[in-house]
């Protein structure tokens, strides 16, 4: 299982992928809205998308857990 965390405190503007899809290294997962900056979260390694920690609207802090590759 990877655990995919937040690089920097924001919100949850878009989540793009729903539990069971599968992703490709590089895959964008979410948008981070961080200083009306929007960040793209991608996946670090391929894997299906075990769980969703996060929901749109949701603020985060630097090192939160986003979701897990399984």
């Amino acid at each position: 299982m990877a655990e995919i965390k937040a690089p920097m405190a924001g919100t949850i503007l878009e989540i793009l992928v729903a539990v069971g899809d599968d992703a490709a290294e590089g895959d964008e997962l979410l948008i981070l809205e961080s200083m009306k900056m929007e960040i793209p979260v991608e996946a670090p390694s391929g894997g299906k998308i075990a769980s969703i920690a996060v929901a749109e609207g949701d603020p985060v802090q630097e090192d939160d857990l986003l979701l897990t590759l399984e």
